[in-house]
């Protein structure tokens, strides 16, 4: 079963890729584990509940298994079991190569569906959702064509032009081309978290071929004045709006930094594997439902490194973010929103709302702001559900 037959009219070039980082890359990576030089204990360093950020104890005992047990052969081999591609899409003057992850069914009326990943994420995250219906479906069977690309700058597409700016409404555009050229002009539905849902959300407004958005992440339009008064939302929803209160005093400093001093920033992280797993290991602890295996976070360092895309990923951080907060940007085709408890900001139904066409909206008891990794199951079944209400033949 391979999943590889393109649409008729698909007009892109598409080359097979496969990853096969170099052993000398790997070997590099070892060797500057190896001797890199760790922190002093600190006073901030010993609390367990990461109240400071990460401990020293789990950045050592995480550094020691990244450099001696972790294998990334075993996460390549489980890549390519995947049809990956390489396509050159022109922009600006600019030729970007893009990376992106396919499932294509054979089926005449299969839906397209384009996946989009956001920081400190990457197609990784959508691989259990595609393992998934590579197990239910067959490609004749498949009811969806998904697409899981590469976001510029991270991976294996191209990074970002050097010499002029470049931002996630130029990503939009990107995926547009991409999407249109696979044959998918006629209509396909956005589906994204943290920086894709911002790209999402520019697709649906800038692209009549894209027909319906679903989010896992979202913030109410501004001002929040007149938003429904939180005495006035359920149980649940006031824990998440209390949540999303205590990330805005005490985790936001990250996207601050990361839109005020990405040249920095990228200079520190791309020069020490250590510094970076510190910067997003916690990351990935701290916005997870439950802490996720060391494994799967060592995997995803391990992408960011070998591709040297550590300093190319901040630049969606300079533009300000306000697409969700912004009433230019309301969606007025059929917005769907899953919500999970433990995401940054776990936005009331109501709140959402404001935000565009809503139509549907589910609410869960699991799952934080990975929920393509933690609930994929759950994600899919969301998705589904929303594109079944909302598509249009």
């Amino acid at each position: 079963m391979s999943f590889t037959q393109l649409p008729a009219n698909a007009t892109l070039s598409l080359k097979p890729f496969k990853v096969d980082i170099p052993d000398a890359t790997l070997d590099e990576l070892r060797t500057l584990l190896k001797y890199a030089k760790l922190a002093p204990e600190t006073y901030e360093g010993s609390f367990e509940d990461r109240k400071y950020g990460v401990t020293n104890r789990w950045i050592r005992e995480a550094r020691d298994v990244w450099a001696t047990k972790f294998d990334w052969r075993k996460h390549e081999a489980g890549v390519n079991s995947f049809p990956n591609y390489i396509t050159t899409i022109e922009d600006g003057g600019t030729d970007f190569n893009v990376h992106f992850v396919a499932l294509f069914s054979e089926k005449a009326d299969a839906i397209p569906l384009i996946l989009l990943h956001g920081w400190p994420g990457s197609f990784l995250e959508f691989l259990s959702i595609l393992a998934i219906m590579r197990e239910r479906y067959t490609p004749s069977s498949l009811p969806y064509h998904l697409i899981v690309p590469s976001m510029p700058g991270y991976a294996f597409s191209s990074p970002p032009p050097a010499d002029r700016d470049f931002d996630k409404i130029d990503v939009a555009r990107i995926y547009n081309k991409l999407m249109v050229g696979l044959g998918f002009g006629g209509g396909y539905v956005a589906q994204g978290g943290d920086v894709g849902s911002f790209i999402a959300r520019i697709l649906s407004g800038q692209y009549e071929s894209c027909k319906a958005v679903h989010l896992n992440f979202s913030t109410a339009v501004l001002p929040y004045t007149g938003l429904q008064p939180v005495e006035e939302l359920s149980t649940n929803e006031q824990r998440g709006v209390a949540r999303a209160s205590e990330f805005q005093k005490t985790g936001i400093a990250y996207a601050i930094e990361q839109s005020t001093r990405p040249a920095t920033l990228g200079i520190v992280l791309s020069s020490s594997p250590v510094a970076f797993l510190a910067w997003i290991g916690e990351k990935f602890l701290d916005w997870s439902d439950v802490d996720p295996p060391l494994d799967h976070i060592l995997t995803c360092a391990t992408l960011y490194w070998v591709t040297e895309c550590i300093a190319t990923s901040f630049y969606p951080y300079r533009q300000k973010t306000a697409q969700h907060s912004d009433p230019e940007w309301r969606i007025t085709k059929p917005l769907g929103y899953s919500c999970f408890p433990k995401e940054l900001f776990p936005m009331p139904e109501s709140w959402v709302a404001t935000t565009g066409n809503l139509v549907f909206y589910k609410a869960h008891d699991k799952g934080g702001h990975f929920a393509a990794v933690e609930q994929a199951e759950v994600l899919l079944e969301d998705v589904e559900a929303f594109i079944k209400q909302v598509w249009k033949p």
